[in-house]
């Protein structure tokens, strides 16, 4: 029997927002959801290399899902031993 572990993702909507808002939503729902998966969606260009820099300097994994052009998927999760 195999189990399969289904992750609610709380889910900010930045489209249309240009830098650095989608970065400063994403802030805001890290201390308004701490610990809990969190999914971006962006459509600012700029922002795939702000979201995926913070993350990185941060040690939070954060996977990106580029949909078009001008609509980008983050899915960003915080690693457990780290909190």
């Amino acid at each position: 029997m195999t189990s399969q572990h289904v992750q609610n993702f709380v889910t900010v909507d930045a489209t249309n927002k240009t830098c650095p808002l989608p970065l400063l939503m994403l802030k805001r729902a890290i201390k308004d959801h701490p610990h809990q998966p969190l999914k971006l969606i962006t459509s600012d260009p700029n922002s795939e290399i702000d979201i995926l820099r913070f993350c990185q300097l941060r040690n939070i994994h954060c996977t990106l899902i580029k949909i078009s052009e001008v609509e980008f998927h983050f899915c960003i999760q915080f690693n457990t031993q780290n909190t």
